[in-house]
């Protein structure tokens, strides 16, 4: 991997990110940059942190069982003990996941009968 280091503005721009979601990464410690100064840089191993936690947030993950998934590969428990936790934790969030389709279904078929219904009382 290269050792590319990033700055704070150049973390924000790659990976979309707002001042104020970066340092909240970091203060609830998913995120340690390095720090020279005032300035932060972020190596490899926090750009790599934060594609999974964006990834994470995207399956619709909290940042706590994000962190405690990360904990486990910093713990050195290693990628077997952290490939299980995340096939429960992908697990339970499919079954979330697909709950809320079967609802959203039911809303949607919902409102189309009642649109349907109201145009054609016109």
């Amino acid at each position: 991997m290269s050792e590319e280091r990033l700055d704070f503005k150049e973390m924000c721009a790659k990976f979309d990110v707002t001042p104020r979601t970066l340092r909240h990464y970091e203060y609830i410690e998913l995120l340690a940059p390095e720090r020279e100064g005032r300035a932060r840089f972020y190596g490899p191993r926090e750009v790599a942190r934060m594609t999974l936690i964006l990834r994470g947030r995207r399956f619709g993950f909290s940042l706590e069982e994000i962190r405690q998934w990360l904990e486990i590969y910093d713990k050195g428990e290693g990628w077997e003990a952290q490939k299980e936790i995340w096939i429960q934790y992908a697990d339970k969030q499919l079954d979330e996941l697909h709950k809320r389709r079967v609802e959203l279904d039911e809303v949607i078929a919902e409102l189309k009968t009642l649109r349907d219904e109201t145009a054609s009382n016109l």
